[in-house]
């Protein structure tokens, strides 16, 4: 992977990975395999993708900004359990063996596409089963996350700092559960959540020396471009060939990584 013949490759992927994660999520399914078919270590390979989705995530935030008016009270409180979970998971993944993270990360591949094809039924169940609240408050802010959920959400950091793909869907669900119905607002939100959770991660990954920095500069632009465009995209088109996308691309790396094809 040290060609720069590859980079533009690699900032392809990004690119399309950060789209991914503005539209319906799972932009990680997408990079991480394609680092490790690149020759990156999945360790390195895993920090490298964060490191270079996080502008894209923050960028796709920016495209959801007009959504988030009346929200701030509500994110700044979502940020704290977003930030611990965030640094948690990143310093397990430091402390995993790379051999142990080689033989957990198929399962972890096939859980989040698991997670990400199971994601509107769940949200469907959810909105269907859910006490009917609000809670948009009468001056039209959000009120601030009840703490149950606030716990949910330092669950879910641990797990975006240690690997990351399906965290969004897991906040999305927790989101319909504290009931936003509004699905462009729940991007928004989801997108601050997990941008603050791979912002400490990406700081933590930084300081260890894993990540592969070419890589990860070129990835970063790609990203950025992808992020902005998949935000604007999702608000104007369906996701169903972006959904079903991402589920051939999370099972077929699952099982080749299962196989050793990977």
């Amino acid at each position: 992977m040290d060609s720069p013949l590859l980079l533009p490759l690699v900032a392809l992927a990004a690119a399309a990975g950060a789209a991914i994660n503005a539209v319906a999520g799972g932009g990680t399914l997408v990079t991480f395999p394609a680092l490790v078919a690149l020759g990156v270590p999945p360790v390195a390979a895993n920090a490298t993708s964060t490191v270079a989705l996080w502008p894209g995530t923050m960028a796709s935030m920016w495209g959801y900004r007009a959504e988030l008016r009346g929200a701030r009270r509500w994110a700044r409180v979502w940020a704290v359990p977003s930030l611990l979970g965030g640094v948690i998971g990143a310093l397990l993944l430091l402390r995993t063996p790379e051999r142990r993270f080689e033989q957990i990360v198929p399962w972890l591949i096939l859980g989040a596409t698991a997670l990400f094809m199971l994601q509107q039924p769940v949200l469907r169940l959810l909105r269907e089963h859910a006490p009917h609240r609000s809670i948009a408050l009468a001056d039209g802010t959000l009120a601030p996350p009840p703490a149950p959920y606030l716990l949910y959400q330092l669950l879910v950091g641990v797990y975006g700092g240690y690997f990351g793909a399906g965290a969004g869907i897991l906040m999305l669900a927790a989101l319909g559960l504290m009931g936003l119905t509004n699905i462009h607002q729940m991007n928004g939100l989801k997108n601050w959540g997990g941008g603050l959770m791979n912002l400490v991660a990406v700081l933590v990954f930084a300081a260890s020396g894993i990540v592969h920095w070419p890589i990860a500069l070129a990835m970063a632009v790609g990203a950025t471009a992808g992020g902005i465009g998949g935000s604007l995209l999702a608000q104007r088109v369906g996701q169903t060939w972006v959904r079903r996308a991402v589920v051939a691309i999370g099972l077929g790396s699952g099982i080749a990584m299962l196989a050793g094809l990977i």
